[in-house]
Order: C-alpha cells, then structure tokens, then sequence
C-alpha cells in the first residue's frame, strides 16, 4: 500500500460555501488558499500553507464563467509544483458536460477538451456527480468516481409519502436516469418527447404514458433556462396529472429561470447545493451533498470502496 500521506481540503472560490460544508462534515480543517487578482483582470492561484507530500483535495464546480475552470487547473498546477503527493478535484458540477459529442458539423467537443486540461495540468484523480452523460467518464485516462444525487433524492422521494406516484423524463435523453428511479421507487415512468427550435428553446412537446390523476416527479441532472421542466410540468397538469414536482442535482437557473419556475404549475423543485443558488425562490428546496463528498473523500482517501454512495 501507498505511503500514508497527509490530507488536505482546498476549495476554490466558486464552491466556498460548499467546500466549508464539505470540510465541517468531515472533521477536518479547510486549508487556506489564495486567488490573487490583478488590476488587467489577470489571476493566480497560492496556497498559504505547505502541501509537500500531501494528498490534496481541491473542490470547485466549473460554472460559468470560464474563471472557475481555470482557477481549478491552476490550483492543481501549483499543487503539483508544490510537491503535492496526489492531487484530486472534486468536481460537483462538470461545466461543459453538454459538449460531449459533435451534434452538428464543426463544432468542439467541450467536455473532453476540459478532461484534456485537467490531466495535462496534473490531476490524479476526478470525483463528480450527476455527468450529463456517462460517457465522459471514458475521456479520462486517470481514474473518475461518478457520484449519484440518488442517493440523497431517492430517501427525500419516499418521505414525502405520494400515492400513484408516477416518475416522468423531460426527454428522451434523461429516459434512463429516470427508468432507474422508477424502478427502484417500483412505481411507473412516463417520458416527454420535446423537439428543440434552438439551444435554450424547446419546440414541441408531448407526454408518452398516463398522468391522470397521477402525483408526478420529474427527474433530470440539470435545470437550466427551465423552459423544458416548467413546460413538461404545466403540460402534465393539463393532462390530468394531480400534482408535479421536480428532482434536478445541478441548479444553473439562468435567464429567466426562476420566474418561469414561480409561474409554472410546479409544485417544488429539489435540487443540491452543487452551485450556489442566488436568488430566493418560494418553490426551490436544496438538499446538500457534502456528507456525500465528505464520506467519500474519507473512502478515497482510506483506499476503501466506494460502492455504496451509487445508489442507482
């Protein structure tokens, strides 16, 4: 076995509030890091305590804008020039998990293009949640741990004690996330077929399956513009469905997001803390995953499996 290295946590200035979560959860101390910035808009990162021969933990969500994503690759540069013995980002939120493939000519694939940085900067390991798509696990050579929000959502699900619970996908992409919820909850799933105009705009849209009478929960990873979940749900309620609520782990709400979300036929909306919510919303609850990272950063950093935080 590896030489038994230090720990250290390290939170970059995106995911403080998390990482602060994350830190008191697991008993130990956030370390001190510094994002120096300059008058022509330039930055650096510094680390104001030694790392050498630590096994260093580093959490920032790469939310817009593309700062956060670059703090986090020159965190990990200095780390590694420190001496750092392993270097592992804690990634809540994978900013361009969206650009996972070419969808039309002459595009890039952002999403690998962010792996490529990550491992040319240093990184030895990544621990994320809730990936648009699982395939981005496979544009990593070092090893990536993809956590599941299921394993918070999922207790949340079972103690608001719905009758003729029904569990529904806004597309036909989320249709499997959504099948594994029913089918651990046992209760049926419905799907939305949608056609897009454009990015951010939903075209047409149908329910495939019954919602009659019916207590619907939404389920998908991300809740972006809100214009797919506010009109799915409004669309339900329309054909008969008693009530809807929605479960998404990455909250973007940009744009017109949250007045949509007041306007709409939702009842809730449960989402993480994996990216600060700035704005309050009668409708929105939050439910933390720092135990989550907590326990599992411990599991990683003790060599121990890690089988049981994926729950679906």
């Amino acid at each position: 076995m590896p030489p038994k290295a230090p720990i250290k946590i390290f939170s970059g200035s995106a995911t403080r509030y998390l990482a602060e979560k994350i830190s008191l959860c697991s008993g130990r101390e956030l370390g001190s890091v510094q994002c120096l910035r300059f008058s022509d808009g330039e930055f650096t990162t510094m680390f104001e305590e030694t790392v050498r021969g630590s096994h260093v933990f580093l959490i920032q969500s790469t939310i817009p804008p593309a700062d956060n994503l670059l703090e986090l690759l020159m965190m990990i540069d200095a780390a590694k020039r420190a001496s750092a013995y392993k270097i592992v980002a804690i990634i809540p939120y994978f900013g361009f998990a969206r650009q996972d493939r070419k969808d039309q000519p002459r595009v890039a694939i952002g999403a690998k293009l962010v792996a490529d940085m990550l491992m040319a900067a240093g990184v030895d390991r990544v621990i994320t949640m809730d990936l648009h798509a699982d395939q981005i696990q496979g544009f990593f050579d070092i090893p990536v741990d993809h956590l599941y929000a299921s394993s918070i959502f999922v207790p949340h699900i079972k103690n608001l004690n719905l009758e003729e619970l029904v569990i529904a996908s806004p597309d036909v992409g989320g249709s499997k996330r959504a099948n594994s919820y029913a089918k651990f909850l046992e209760c049926p799933m419905v799907i939305c077929h949608k056609t897009r105009e454009k990015a951010n705009v939903v075209g047409e849209m149908k329910v495939i399956g019954d919602v009659m009478g019916k207590n619907v929960i939404i389920i998908d990873d991300m809740v972006d513009t809100a214009g797919t979940l506010t009109k799915a749900a409004d669309m339900m309620l329309e054909a008969g469905a008693k009530s809807v609520r929605a479960i998404t782990t990455h909250a973007v709400l940009s744009g017109p997001a949250h007045e949509r979300i007041k306007n709409s036929g939702l009842t809730e909306l449960f989402i993480t803390d994996s990216i600060p919510v700035k704005e309050q919303n009668p409708k929105i609850t939050v439910l933390s995953v720092a135990q989550l990272f907590a326990d599992t950063i411990e599991k990683v950093y003790n060599y121990q499996s890690i089988s049981n935080q994926f729950l679906l």
